[in-house]
């Protein structure tokens, strides 16, 4: 979704996701601060995108993101500090462990960056709810949300 028009924490945010997609960790981790902060779904929190790629590999064989809209902010952190918000929207799409694909489940990503870098990505998205995590055979998946049947 990169634009020529795009506010540069939004492209910032855009490159990040594009890098996690591709599974370029490494190259995405330059966007992260020291002692950031990745919550997921079921409030599972992780320190490094190695630590979250790996928790992912029992939930689907793979997701991307049609990053449709992003919002940018400021706000005043309680140090004094100013902190950028950006918030991405969109849909997800991939497939889940038995290879059948999905698309079309709602995500909205929160960032807060400080000096430019990324301290806290919250993710919040529709696919537990979807039951694009159920596989053909109607095996459940287990997630560290709980069963979904």
């Amino acid at each position: 979704m990169t634009t020529t028009e795009q506010h540069p924490a939004a492209a910032a945010i855009d490159t990040y996701l594009q890098l996690c997609e591709d599974r370029e960790l490494q190259a995405a981790a330059d966007y992260l601060a020291d002692g950031v902060q990745l919550i997921f779904p079921g409030n599972r929190t992780y320190a490094s995108l190695q630590e979250m790629a790996q928790a992912s590999k029992g939930r689907y064989a793979w997701v991307r993101k049609h990053r449709t809209d992003y919002s940018v902010g400021e706000r005043n952190a309680a140090d004094g500090t100013t902190e950028q918000v950006v918030t991405s929207i969109g849909t997800l799409y991939g497939e889940n462990l038995d290879g059948t694909p999905f698309e079309g489940i709602r995500y909205i990503d929160v960032f807060t960056l400080r000096d430019g870098r990324i301290i806290r990505q919250e993710v919040w998205n529709d696919l537990a709810e979807s039951g694009a995590l159920q596989t053909n055979n109607h095996e459940s998946v287990q997630t560290s949300e709980g069963t979904h049947q």
